[in-house]
């Protein structure tokens, strides 16, 4: 058998994993809450009324919808159907998984349609519990929630309990490497193969599929960078030349390469030109260089052990960061959704 072309598997802060446990045994066991803060974002209130919400100005209307076995996108074009508008008027801020319970926003613009939107909602009501419903004055965009809310139980768990309770303690205090998730790369790494197939010049914004093989080639580049930091001990710190004076980050590769200097930025260089073909998907793109954190640090991590084998983590996570990155640094994961048909 022929070795993969691209690694998908990295190393962890805390080395070899020190467990084993089963992920998404079913959806439930999988829950994820968008939290917005947006400047001006009614839907954010609390204690508001409903009818309160729908009456103020804004030509969007945006729903907090709970769902399990559907895909965002999916939401998204079947909310385009059921408001007549056309997909791209409906906006939401994030992906969410279909294996697993998940609330999140979307917008629907609907301007000048306020008398119908009881009938609107009541058609998307038959199909996903709607928790929240306001009017806002502009569409949702990708990336600007504030982060979600985990709730996750991991069962068949096994592993010494002891040594799991220290990595837990180590999770909760210094983070993990902030990896990309494999699934960023698709199957076997096929995104990558299709980004070494984009001609030079093509710019991302030309479809939303070449803008996915860019953003899984950047991706891919930056985990590499950051498991050469993990190797050598300097994942959570920051190096000779580090553009951010707050924290140890990595390059998101864009035409021009990478802003770091000195120590760090030769690192950087130097990885990437061993990959002289994800590279060259950016010598035209006008993708300016970006930057993001080294170290995935949730917010609030808390733990229960439920029963003999099953572990309930409850955690927050920024925009783009992810919670199977957080849990392969402790544990060997068996998704139990990939054994799933669609």
């Amino acid at each position: 058998m022929s070795e993969p072309k691209w690694r998908l598997d990295w190393p962890g802060g805390q080395g070899e994993p020190c467990g084993r446990a089963t992920l998404k045994a079913k959806p439930e066991h999988f829950r994820v809450d968008e939290e917005l803060a947006l400047d001006g974002f009614p839907g954010d209130a609390s204690g508001v009324s409903p009818e309160t919400l729908l009456a103020r100005d804004g030509e969007h209307l945006c729903l907090q919808i709970e769902k399990t076995g559907d895909n965002t996108e999916y939401v998204a074009r079947q909310l385009a159907n059921l408001s007549g508008c056309q997909p791209h008027e409906v906006g939401f801020c994030g992906l969410k998984d279909r294996h697993a319970v998940t609330r999140q926003w979307f917008s629907v613009h609907r301007a000048g349609m306020v008398d119908s939107d009881p009938d609107f909602l009541a058609l998307v009501q038959a199909r996903w519990r709607v928790h929240r419903v306001c009017r806002f004055m502009r569409k949702l965009r990708r990336g600007e929630h504030r982060g979600n809310r985990f709730s996750i139980l991991l069962t068949s768990v096994c592993g010494d309990r002891a040594r799991l309770e220290q990595g837990l303690i180590h999770l909760q205090a210094k983070g993990c490497p902030n990896y990309f998730g494999s699934q960023r790369f698709g199957w076997d790494g096929n995104n990558l193969d299709q980004a070494c197939r984009l001609k030079p010049g093509r710019q991302r914004g030309r479809n939303n599929r070449n803008g996915m093989y860019f953003s899984a080639a950047r991706s891919w580049l930056f985990n590499e960078i950051l498991a050469a930091r993990v190797t050598a001990g300097t994942w959570a710190q920051a190096l000779a030349g580090e553009p951010d004076s707050c924290e140890a980050t990595g390059p998101l590769w864009g035409d021009g390469g990478t802003e770091a200097g000195d120590e760090q930025g030769s690192l950087e260089r130097e990885i990437v030109s061993r990959h002289p073909a994800l590279a060259a998907v950016f010598s035209q793109t006008r993708m300016k260089p970006e930057r993001r954190s080294l170290v995935l640090l949730p917010e609030d991590f808390r733990w229960t052990w439920e029963g003999a084998d099953g572990l309930r983590l409850k955690f927050g996570l920024g925009p783009g960061q992810f919670a199977t990155t957080l849990l392969a640094d402790l544990f060997l994961v068996d998704d139990a959704s990939q054994n799933t048909a669609d």
